[in-house]
């Protein structure tokens, strides 16, 4: 169903537009990115304690001959600063990764290099380990004299609602902060925060029925990806969203991996499928009520205060969290695009919406099972 007026977005009675959209005044947020996880309820820690655990590993610089580093530095940017800072009861850390870049052609010229030497001094060309041991003696060779790339990362810790955010959409550097903050925190534990229905079946959903959940509304830019082999993906930016070529494409298997969306005309996102959110920025209303101060401990406020509500929300969104206490059992994973169910809340418990295929697949061969 396409909008009766191309000029505004569409309304549902039961929840919000998919905005069509209108030129709205962006602002940068101290947090770009997040992932966010569940603190497990039985960790205590104090800020004093945190930050005790926090100055066993503090960044330093790259070595000469050592191509990683990471660890904590002051969240101010002081010299000797906390490393761990409290702003209205909101924890903040600043973690820190160095890296060299060592091109692997150089790597390999070198390597070459000391292999020639060799086919001429003795007659003979090294073989496979004696090469894995030439490309270690290049690298230490090479690595003083590397560039280093640095990294930063704000990490923020909710000890109240027990959520620890990070600020990246990195699966891989968010697993290296959550395993330092692990070794290092006496029994502290996090899971990712896992919901009732999947991003891909709700924002499915949502472009679907043309229906926003309540308190959000669906932006102009979404990535759709057809899960069979042929992997074929469709990509619409700064454009409406609201019309039936994008129902075709999902009701035809290609499901949405990236979807913009606005909470309460306050934040706009980027969700994606794994239930990280990319690409925040602070609306109009937020930078008009946060006027010309600035500083670290203001743009903390304004961070915290916006995403804290805005995370709730969206698990809201998504069912509720799928997980009754941290560490039980996951739910099922994401069903496949033959087989895509969505539900989604309804006014009484247990109830919701179900889209899916009108029919159950036939079963050609009833009396084999896969299990």
């Amino acid at each position: 169903m396409e909008s009766p007026n191309p000029g505004h977005g569409m309304h549902c009675d039961s929840g919000d537009p998919i905005r069509l959209g209108h030129v709205r005044k962006k602002g940068r947020c101290m947090f770009k990115n997040m992932i966010v996880y569940r603190i497990a309820a039985a960790w205590q820690g104090a800020l004093e304690s945190l930050e005790e655990a926090l100055q066993k590993t503090p960044f330093t610089p790259c070595g000469a001959t050592q191509e990683k580093s990471s660890g904590w530095v002051p969240p101010r940017g002081e010299d000797h600063g906390a490393l761990a800072e409290s702003v209205g009861g909101q924890w903040m850390l600043r973690y820190m990764s160095e890296s060299k870049m060592l091109p692997a052609s150089v790597l390999n010229r070198k390597v070459a290099e000391k292999a020639e030497a060799i086919e001429k001094e003795f007659g003979r060309k090294p073989g496979k380990k004696e090469k894995q041991e030439l490309k270690d003696e290049a690298k230490l060779d090479l690595l003083p004299m590397a560039f280093t790339k640095q990294g930063a990362m704000w990490v923020w810790i909710d000890p109240q609602a027990k959520l620890l955010v990070l600020d990246t959409g990195a699966q891989g550097r968010a697993d290296e902060v959550v395993t330092l903050l692990v070794e290092g925190l006496q029994g502290f534990g996090v899971a990712l925060i896992d919901t009732q229905t999947s991003p891909q079946a709700a924002m499915a959903h949502w472009l679907l029925s043309q229906e926003a959940p309540v308190g959000f509304t669906v932006d102009r830019e979404c990535e759709l990806k057809a899960a069979d082999e042929s992997k074929a993906v469709v990509r619409y930016a700064r454009h409406p969203l609201d019309i039936d070529e994008v129902k075709q494409h999902v009701e035809h298997g290609k499901l949405p991996t990236k979807l913009a969306m606005t909470w309460d005309d306050r934040v706009s996102f980027v969700l994606s499928d794994t239930l990280q959110v990319k690409k925040i920025a602070f609306l109009d209303s937020v930078l008009d009520e946060a006027g010309d101060e600035g500083g670290f401990d203001t743009d903390v406020a304004i961070a915290t205060g916006e995403l804290s509500k805005l995370i709730p929300d969206l698990i809201e969104a998504l069912g509720g969290e799928g997980r009754t206490e941290l560490g039980a059992a996951l739910p099922a994973s994401i069903p496949s695009a033959e087989t895509l169910a969505v539900r989604v809340a309804g006014g009484g418990k247990g109830q919701g919406t179900v889209t899916g295929p009108a029919e159950a697949p036939q079963d050609l061969d009833p009396q084999s099972a896969p299990f």
